[in-house]
């Protein structure tokens, strides 16, 4: 699922708290010794792109603004280049906005778009949970890469209440384990790249996303939903490097600063939502993952030998209260995240069907989210009826896969969810639950539209329901099974 980055150390969370009504920007400033590169056009890759970001400032002098320029459609590639000696570009591109971590793949890229495209690049950062607490020095590692400009949002709020609240409400799970943590993330971040891009007059988005994973769809889809014009480009699908070691090499050839070591094994993705783990030993679905590779939660075995009970609040299908305090959507994933996660809550170990055609092993951290859906699933049991759960649960596979697919923008998603929204509306109430070493269950439920009735289900005889009623409703159930019978009987 980490395709957008290969080394998720470096993952980024806006430290400090930071106000809606004054977002700061974060700028490096244009340096205007940019290569002569801008001067020589050539070709453009025919994809289009977005982003997102909240930002930090740090850099006193703003890049100069350039107009969004109509996307080339020239599939040639001209052989003009920007100086004698100098190799040729792919494409003239004015100002890219490239989707960018600290990492070591995202810090290649920025020089490699300079060399081939004769471009400025604006790094776009977006917070959406990782788990580190600052952001001390990415900007200046972002101007050492040769960046213009460094622009940060603080999009965790966006992406619990618009991205992951609606899929947990429409009870999306791929592949009967997957709770879509990377697949929700990154239309959020695209969209963000998209507005970057508008505001500083970019003419083209970018991303480090590898051309056998999933991401890559994700991204460019929405970037084809929100803004057909802009141009994607996609390193890793046209350059010459094949691995990390080719990356870092190219990376000293350069004078980038390299984040990482050649003995970094994993590839992660972390947002407030899950932890994933990719690569190395998990490559062979055979090998059990090491005990060290966990980061969010505890070894089950190791967890605390007294269970915990939480209460969540749920009002339409969208939890709003852990043990009875009302908490915003970021901060109310977050305190459930720290609350499984010493209890070993959430762990999954898949081989599932990536959409490009192969077959991935991943293993995902989610327990704040495997709480929450537990949660909402057991107040669905008294709030809704056979066929509305019966309806529901079939198209949440169908919304997951869209999801999944990168397909958010859809309208067909839009419209299943607004069935979704609808649907669920009497889904108000509270649940506890029971969390032990690893596991969750359900110990109480109520709410006010509660379909449960205790003096129609007690054993004890009733008015409404007359047991006498059920010998002509099993005859008349069970015809079809009789007449079968009956026929292969000759009777």
């Amino acid at each position: 699922m980490a395709q957008a980055q290969a080394i998720s150390s470096v993952n980024l969370l806006f430290r400090g708290s930071i106000k809606s009504s004054a977002r700061i920007q974060d700028r490096l400033c244009c340096s205007k010794k940019l290569d002569s590169l801008q001067e020589f056009g050539v070709k453009a890759s025919e994809f289009n792109g977005l982003a997102i970001a909240h930002t930090r400032s740090s850099f006193a002098s703003p890049c100069a603004t350039h107009a969004i320029q109509a996307v080339l459609t020239n599939d040639k590639e001209t052989t003009s280049s920007n100086a004698v000696g100098e190799k040729p570009l792919r494409k003239k591109l004015n100002k890219v906005v490239l989707a960018y971590s600290g990492g070591l793949d995202t810090s290649v890229i920025v020089p490699w778009l300079r060399e081939n495209y004769g471009c400025e690049v604006v790094c776009f950062t977006a917070d959406v949970g990782q788990g580190i607490k600052e952001l001390d020095g990415l900007e200046a590692k972002a101007k050492a890469s040769g960046a213009c400009q460094l622009v940060v949002k603080d999009l965790k709020e966006e992406f619990v209440k618009d991205y992951i609240f609606p899929c947990l409400r429409a009870g999306a799970i791929y592949e009967r384990k997957y709770l879509l943590g990377t697949s929700m993330a990154r239309p959020v971040i695209a969209k963000a790249m998209v507005d970057v891009a508008r505001e500083v007059g970019a003419d083209a988005v970018s991303h480090g996303c590898t051309g056998k994973g999933n991401d890559q769809v994700r991204f460019e889809l929405t970037f084809f939903a929100l803004n057909p014009e802009l141009s994607v480009v996609a390193p890793w699908r046209e350059w010459e490097i094949t691995g990390r070691e080719d990356a870092i090499e190219y990376a000293k050839k350069h004078n980038v600063p390299v984040p990482v070591t050649k003995k970094s094994i994993y590839s992660r993705d972390r947002n407030l939502w899950h932890l994933s783990h990719e690569g190395d030993i998990l490559e062979d679905p055979a090998n059990e993952p090491m005990k060290d590779m966990y980061m969010m939660s505890i070894d089950p075995q190791d967890a605390p030998d007294q269970p915990e009970y939480v209460n969540i609040g749920i009002v339409a299908g969208i939890p709003v209260s852990v043990n009875g305090k009302e908490l915003s959507p970021a901060t109310l994933l977050s305190e459930l995240n720290e609350i499984g996660g010493r209890h070993g809550i959430g762990r999954i170990d898949m081989v599932e069907n990536r959409l490009v055609g192969m077959k991935s092993r991943g293993v995902y951290e989610t327990p704040g989210g495997t709480i929450l859906f537990t949660a909402v699933q057991e107040l669905e049991s008294l709030t809704l009826d056979r066929e509305t759960i019966q309806v529901k649960d079939s198209l949440a596979l169908k919304y997951a896969e869209l999801v999944y697919a990168g397909r958010w923008f859809d309208p067909l998603r839009e419209s299943m969810d607004a069935f979704m929204e609808n649907i669920t509306k009497t889904t108000t109430g509270s649940v506890t639950l029971k969390l032990y070493k690893g596991s969750v269950s359900v110990t109480g439920r109520q709410s006010p539209h509660s379909l449960y009735r205790q003096d129609i289900s007690s054993f004890e005889s009733g008015d409404i329901y007359n047991q006498a009623d059920a010998a002509g409703f099993i005859r008349l159930y069970g015809l079809p099974m009789r007449v079968r019978a009956m026929l292969e009987k000759g009777l």
